[in-house]
Formats: C-alpha cells, sequence, structure tokens
C-alpha cells in the first residue's frame, strides 16, 4: 500500500472506535479567512506542531506542545496546525486541547478526518480550522463532510494536490485552500507543485502553500499567489522556533 492507502486504512479502525461526542461551546477567536484577507503585505504563516511523520520518522518527540505554539504565536503565526494522528505522526487530541487552551489565535486540526466524528472532536478540543483532504475522500465524502464543518461552524482548510484537486475545491466553494507540495502517495514533497496549480486559481479563496518549506527563499517562490505557508518539519528542529517562524514571513 501506499502511504495514504495504509494511513486511511489505519484511521477507519481508530474511527471505528471513536465516541461520537455531544457538541461543546466553540472556542473563540478570529476567522483565519478573515485574517488573510486583512492582512496580504507579508505572507502569513501556519506553524505546526508536528512530532514525527512516516517518511521522516521523528522529527521532535521531546517537544513541549504548549511552549512549541507560544514560540509560534510570539513569531506572530495566523494559525497553529497540530497534528492529531497518534499512529503515524505520534500527536494526539490532547495536544490539541493543550495548545488552543493556550494561544489566542485559530487553531488547525491536521489529521486524516472521514467522519464527523472527528470533526466533532476537534472543535470539543479547540481547533476552529479542520483540514479536508481531496486525495483522502471521494467527492460525497469530501461535500458532505464540508457540509457537517460548516454547520459545525468550522473553518475549513480542502488540501489539493493537482489541478483535478483544485477544481473540485473551488468548486464546492472552499474559502480556504492548500496546496500541498507533498504527494501523499510517496510523501516526496516538490514546491513546484503550487507553482503548477496556482496558473489554475480563479476564487476569491485564499490559498495556503504547504510542505517544503526551509527558507525565507524557498517562501518567496510562492509569495506573489499565495496568502500563507504550512511549516512543520522545518520549524520542529529549529532550537530557537520563534526566530525561525518569524524569518519565513517575507514580503508579498
Amino acid at each position: 500500500m501506499t502511504f495514504l492507502e495504509e494511513i486511511l486504512a489505519q484511521k477507519a479502525v481508530e474511527v471505528a472506535e471513536m465516541p461520537l461526542e455531544q457538541v461543546a461551546e466553540k472556542r473563540k477567536t478570529y476567522s483565519f479567512y478573515d485574517f488573510l484577507k486583512e492582512n496580504t503585505e507579508q505572507m502569513q504563516l501556519i506553524a505546526e506542531v508536528k512530532r514525527a511523520s512516516p517518511s521522516k520518522g521523528e522529527i521532535n518527540m521531546d517537544v513541549n506542545p504548549v511552549a512549541q505554539a507560544k514560540s509560534y504565536e510570539a513569531a506572530g503565526a495566523g494559525m497553529i496546525s497540530v497534528l492529531t494522528d497518534p499512529i503515524f505522526f505520534k500527536g494526539s487530541i490532547e495536544d490539541l486541547r493543550e495548545v488552543a487552551k493556550n494561544v489566542a489565535i485559530p487553531v488547525l486540526c491536521k489529521d486524516f478526518i472521514i467522519s464527523e466524528k472527528q470533526l466533532i472532536r476537534a472543535r470539543n478540543a479547540g481547533a476552529t480550522v479542520v483540514l479536508l483532504i481531496i486525495s483522502a475522500l471521494t467527492e460525497d465524502e469530501l461535500g458532505l463532510l464540508f457540509k457537517q464543518a460548516s454547520a459545525l461552524d468550522l473553518e475549513v482548510l480542502v488540501e489539493v494536490h493537482d489541478r483535478d484537486e483544485l477544481a473540485l475545491a473551488q468548486k464546492i466553494g472552499a474559502k480556504l485552500i492548500g496546496v500541498n507540495n507533498r504527494n501523499l502517495h510517496t510523501f516526496e514533497v516538490d514546491i513546484a507543485v503550487s507553482e503548477m496549480v496556482a496558473s489554475d486559481f480563479s476564487t476569491e479563496a485564499c490559498f495556503i502553500s504547504e510542505s517544503g518549506f526551509k527558507t525565507a527563499d524557498d517562501v518567496k517562490r510562492v509569495s506573489k499567489e499565495f496568502n500563507a505557508v504550512l511549516v512543520g518539519e522545518a520549524l520542529m528542529r529549529e532550537k530557537t522556533p520563534q526566530k525561525a517562524a518569524e524569518s519565513l514571513k517575507v514580503k508579498r
């Protein structure tokens, strides 16, 4: 199986055992879409708390998620992304819950979401934005989860990897569209994916380029077409994450 197929097989097992929570009060923070629309003078940053990955193995297993997130917030990140997958990324919903309690900015639940149960759990843990990955869903599943997330008053970052997936994201009216430079089947990364897909942008969505960013020069490559970048591994390996995060907020 590819990385994605293996992850989704395990995710189905995890979700089957997951309880359906009652919807609790939503955490209060600003709209990430509005934030991007109002702050266009420089590239904005989604900074990620990520302990490990299937392709790289352990990245920073000893991280204090709250301290890491507060460093990102101090650096001016517009949103914190928290990996909650326990098997392949060594994250947890508790990581997200603790981060959400200790920062004021939006928190993204980064996981392979295939069920409304995960959406409710994410909202109850303090996420105000959730990720839906087109590569991991059928068109019907995407449409249903997008509606369910919207009904829960969650913002949705719809992730694409090619022009066909971008067309689908734009068709359903996604306001936040992420272009993942990582192929989820092979986990190979190439920022050129964003450069290629950007030529087909045709809506008022805000666009985020995800994966592969290490330096300000990397970010500059996509600064014309994109509103923000999502960076995980590079920041997780830094001894001074605040300084590293600040360096990635280049002018557009």
